[in-house]
């Protein structure tokens, strides 16, 4: 919990309001420094993984590479 705590700090908006990695190593390496509460993070990626999974793959084969090189479909034995 202290490291996603710690985690949360460095990705805070405002840039000034993060810690520094010297105080990063500090807070990890002592637990008697208390941490700040943490403000909301910068961003968050919501994720609807299983909508955009089956989206993509059904339109990976007709899908061409941003850089020309190939795109591989794996499919199991």
């Amino acid at each position: 919990m202290r490291c996603i705590h710690l985690g949360l700090l460095c990705v805070q908006d405002n840039i000034d309001s993060r810690p520094t990695m010297a105080s990063v190593v500090l807070m990890l390496s002592s637990y008697s420094i208390s941490l700040p509460v943490p403000s909301r993070p910068a961003f968050s990626m919501h994720s609807t993984m299983e909508t955009e999974t089956k989206s993509q793959s059904s339109s990976l084969s007709n899908q061409v590479s941003v850089n020309e090189a190939s795109i591989s479909e794996l499919d199991p034995r």
